[in-house]
């Protein structure tokens, strides 16, 4: 594995840009029209109307920005290390520590994002 950069780099770079400006249509646009996020505490969420639907105010966080750590990228899947700073709906703050592994379309757009996060569970 090799860190470079690459256009999908780019993309997922892009991506975190189009997530903490609140551009809900512009990222959405980034994942294939049958894609699939997975992220704990929620089903698989498929497709550009569900996607929309958790960025647009489903998703428990108010605001925040990430701050990307590494970025690896092996046979064209792309994997972030990251920390994330924000406030949720409800004005907790957070700050904590993730990693995503983003999957590719043939046409260049993401066809499947995992999302972990740092946490303690016991």
């Amino acid at each position: 594995m090799t860190a470079v950069h690459t256009d999908r780099v780019a993309t997922v770079r892009h991506y975190y840009d189009l997530v903490d400006r609140g551009d809900v249509p512009g990222l959405v646009a980034l994942f294939a029209p049958d894609a699939t996020y997975h992220r704990p505490g929620y089903e698989p969420i498929a497709g550009h109307e569900q996607l929309t639907a958790f960025y647009g105010g489903a998703r428990v966080i108010r605001s925040g920005a990430h701050t990307v750590v590494k970025v690896v990228e092996d046979d064209g899947a792309v994997a972030v290390h990251g920390s994330f700073a924000g406030v949720l709906h409800d004005d907790t703050e957070v700050a904590l520590r993730f990693a995503d592994f983003f999957e590719f379309a043939a046409d260049g757009r993401f066809a499947r994002r995992d999302t972990f996060f740092f946490a303690p569970l016991v």
